[in-house]
């Protein structure tokens, strides 16, 4: 059976949220200086935050009967095929590597959600493959 469900690694996740607490009992008792404190205390914060509206976030993308649910931040969206424009690959070189996005193009409201390896906690182009197969291809 395929993959239906895609969002950002599980380990991934936690590894930010345990830097972000560590990071915050750092700056608590090892930091002595102001400055220090609040950037520390910054990146802790930032950290956490990341952590848990990822958490929140998953899964990113899924493959349902009602349509692709693309799973945010504050809100959920359902898009149905004939809301959905073009969904492609994007390639291009960045730091000496190739990076892949995932790009679906929106009919009804113009938008465009481009999606990640982390955000798919998986390449790129096996997502395409499975929204291929499920009858959402590229067009």
């Amino acid at each position: 059976m395929q993959q239906t469900e895609w969002g950002p690694p599980t380990a991934g996740i936690a590894a930010c949220g345990i830097l972000g607490l560590l990071m915050a009992t750092a700056v608590v008792t090892v930091v002595t200086d102001a400055p220090g404190r609040i950037l520390g205390g910054i990146a802790a914060v930032g950290l956490l935050a990341f952590a848990s509206m990822s958490w929140r976030a998953r899964p990113k993308l899924a493959i349902t009967p009602a349509g692709i649910v693309v799973r945010g931040w504050l809100r959920t969206h359902t898009l149905r095929r004939d809301d959905i424009a073009r969904i492609r690959i994007t390639e291009f070189r960045r730091i000496g590597r190739k990076v892949h996005l995932l790009e679906i193009d929106t009919a009804a409201d113009d938008r465009l959600l481009v999606f990640t390896r982390w955000d798919l906690g998986t390449s790129p182009l096996d997502v395409l493959d499975a929204l291929t197969d499920a009858g959402y291809g590229p067009r």
